[in-house]
Parts: C-alpha cells; sequence; structure tokens
C-alpha cells in the first residue's frame, strides 16, 4: 500500500476513533481479493475494514454490564445454621437491589431453605429468618418493601437429596425470584 492510499485511508478510520491494522498483502494481492469477494464490504479508500473493533464503553456502561450478569445469579448461599448474609454475595446483592431500585413496578419473591437436619418447624424458622435478612439487605439498599415477599420451604424443596456436607450446603439458601 503506498503512503498516498494510506493517507486516504487514515483520514477515513480516524474520525469514527477506530484503527485497523494495516496488511502486509501487497496491492495486486488486495485487488484479487477485493474483486473476488464480492461481498459489498470494501470501502472506497482501498479495502479498510473497520468492523472488527469493540466500541469503548464509559465506567457507568461497564459497571451496569457486571450488574446484569451478576443478576443471573440467584441463590444466596448460608453457613450451617445461620441466617447471617455472608459478605461474598454483597455485589451480588448489590446488583439485585440496584435494579428492584431503579423499577420500582417490579416485584420478587424471597425463598428460604433449610438442609434437612434440625426439626421440620425448626427448618421452616430458620428458611424465614433466611429469607427476611435479604430482604432486610435488600431494605438497607433502598428497595421498597411493597417489592417484597418472603416465603419459607425449610427443608421440603432440596436442590440435593444426598446427605453430604456438599449436599446440605447447597440447600441452605434463599432463592430470589422475579
Amino acid at each position: 500500500m503506498d503512503l498516498n492510499k494510506l493517507f486516504k485511508a487514515m483520514l477515513v478510520v480516524l474520525p469514527i476513533m477506530a484503527l485497523s491494522a494495516c496488511s502486509s498483502t501487497s496491492e495486486s494481492e488486495t485487488d484479487a481479493t477485493s474483486s473476488t469477494s464480492g461481498s459489498g464490504s470494501e470501502l472506497a479508500t482501498g479495502g479498510v475494514e473497520t468492523g472488527g473493533v469493540a466500541p469503548i464503553l464509559t465506567p457507568e456502561e461497564q459497571q451496569r454490564l457486571k450488574y446484569q450478569e451478576l443478576r443471573k445469579e440467584h441463590i444466596i448461599y448460608f453457613d450451617f445454621d445461620r441466617s447471617l448474609v455472608s459478605a461474598q454475595f454483597a455485589e451480588v446483592l448489590q446488583a439485585h437491589g440496584n435494579y428492584l431500585v431503579e423499577h420500582p413496578n417490579v416485584r420478587l419473591m424471597i425463598e428460604g431453605h433449610a438442609d434437612e437436619r434440625g426439626t421440620p418447624e425448626y427448618n421452616i424458622a430458620l428458611g424465614e429468618r433466611r429469607a427476611k435478612a435479604v430482604a432486610k439487605y435488600l431494605q438497607g439498599m433502598g428497595v421498597l418493601p411493597s417489592q417484597m415477599s418472603i416465603v419459607s420451604y425449610g427443608e421440603e424443596k432440596p436442590l440435593d437429596m444426598s446427605r453430604t456436607d456438599d449436599s446440605f450446603a447447597i440447600n441452605r439458601r434463599a432463592v430470589l425470584v422475579y
């Protein structure tokens, strides 16, 4: 590619803030490729394409996309016989909380669950404490109490039926249901 064609190509590319790498193909190879491709994606400036550059996101857009991805996680796990929300779920709950604050017409059901250890009555109460802990956490972020409802299933709806420590850990949870 000669300097004149390169300069013309840069005049097209720079105003749209996209930069494409120059290839090492000769002018005859470029002409042969553009005449055989027939895709219509060539530019009048010698075949320079700029479609491969991703848009630059603002920090706010990056945060929005991160929270959108975090909202896909809808289970909060708890330690044995505890209803305290662990700090490891702070970002997940922040993402859900921000969404609910921005969308006051959206309703959320918080399901509380327990593993099978303990009496059914105790586990119902424990599941309720877990659901209430998540609701209180979200209220602290500005989510309206009218947007949330809670239900406790205790030990009645386990995710894992095996009787191992891992399955017990999976069953100790609160589930966010929109």
